[in-house]
């Protein structure tokens, strides 16, 4: 059975990708800087298909130790989902640096320091799936979210360079962006601004975490082998 690694896989979408992978044919490693009520009911229903690995990405200096970990426990792994981010919005003039610096860490050094180790068994195997989610702002504009588009924007550039350095190894490295979606990141997103965002879709809606779970799931998957370098964007078509 396959080992799929989620960031962020206690809540929100990172817990809908795992609920969906567990309609597939793999193992689940979900980590998170806590275990939600949410994730323990899923790991008691699916005993022995999905393993807790706390960690909290503000702190980059042990993730060699956590890839290390998870390698020992779990074997080779063959996907990694980054989706752990932090979403602090503000003005760029007024935010204070240190909610700037937890934005690059969490959102930009982490995944890439994770995908360095847990990509080694993967070019070892001779497979594997790197999936990183990004946003659509990393191609739109949206006033108090400059630096977390920029996070999300980087991720994007590194997938298209990263899917040029391990293709020829048979790893596909695709990206993965959501519009706005119900999630605690966007409790605040109520009312009339909800329903502004909403009338910009051509479907009239926001897409849910669980489309953006499918999505996801398409791309680990087989039918998903040519594709690499690539952003699938879910937003009902708000940005079209």
């Amino acid at each position: 059975m396959k080992v799929v690694v989620v960031t962020g896989g206690s809540r929100g979408l990172g817990l809908a990708i795992i609920n969906r992978l567990l309609e597939e044919d793999y193992r689940l490693v979900a980590i998170s800087r806590s275990c939600s009520n949410a994730l323990q009911d899923l790991m008691h229903r699916h005993p022995g298909r999905i393993t807790f690995e706390p960690y909290d990405f503000n702190n980059t200096t042990e993730i060699h130790d956590l890839a290390l970990r998870i390698g020992r426990e779990h074997g080779r792994i063959y996907g990694l989902v980054n989706n752990a981010a932090v979403g602090h919005d503000g003005i760029l003039a007024t935010m204070h640096e240190k909610d700037i610096s937890e934005l690059l860490k969490v959102n930009i050094e982490a995944p890439l320091l994770l995908t360095k180790y847990l990509i080694r068994p993967m070019l070892l195997n001779g497979q594997g799936r790197i999936i990183n989610i990004s946003s659509i702002m990393a191609g739109t504009g949206f006033s108090g979210l400059a630096v977390y588009g920029a996070t999300k924007a980087a991720l994007s550039g590194f997938t298209r360079s990263l899917s040029r350095e391990v293709g020829r190894a048979g790893i596909t490295v695709n990206t993965v962006a959501p519009g706005y979606m119900q999630t605690e990141m966007t409790a605040s997103l109520q009312g009339q601004k909800l329903e502004s965002i909403k009338r910009r879709s051509p479907l009239n809606s926001l897409a849910s975490v669980e489309d953006v779970a499918s999505g996801v799931s398409y791309l680990l998957g087989d039918s998903a082998s040519m594709i690499t370098g690539s952003t699938l964007t879910i937003d009902a078509g708000s940005t079209a």
